[in-house]
């Protein structure tokens, strides 16, 4: 019997598959750091969070292969943080992030 759930619990991480997630980020006088995180097999997501005094204006783009790309346009106000995500038709493979943002 112990055998037989070791066995099982060994086989758990392979049904758990997650994509690679690449994240671009260029910042022009903001101090930002992100989260990337998978929700669902078709959905991307990532946490932007703001840790300078000032207000940033955010363009994300959110790629997976041969799908148009999501642009998401937000403002991340400065102490806070803002969830940005995409929905995609297909499976998400790899997906790729470019964050773009600028002080307001």
């Amino acid at each position: 019997m112990k055998k037989c759930c070791a066995a099982i619990l060994m086989c758990l991480p392979l049904g758990a598959m997650a994509y690679p997630i690449d994240v671009e980020k260029q910042l022009d006088g903001v101090k930002l750091d992100y989260t990337a995180y998978d929700t669902a097999y078709d959905i991307g997501a990532i946490t932007l969070n703001n840790y300078g005094q000032v207000p940033a204006a955010c363009k994300v783009t959110f790629r997976n292969g041969p799908e148009a790309p999501r642009v998401r346009r937000v403002n991340v106000p400065a102490g806070k943080s803002v969830d940005v995500t995409a929905k995609f038709n297909r499976q998400i493979i790899k997906l790729r992030i470019g964050v773009n943002c600028a002080a307001e």
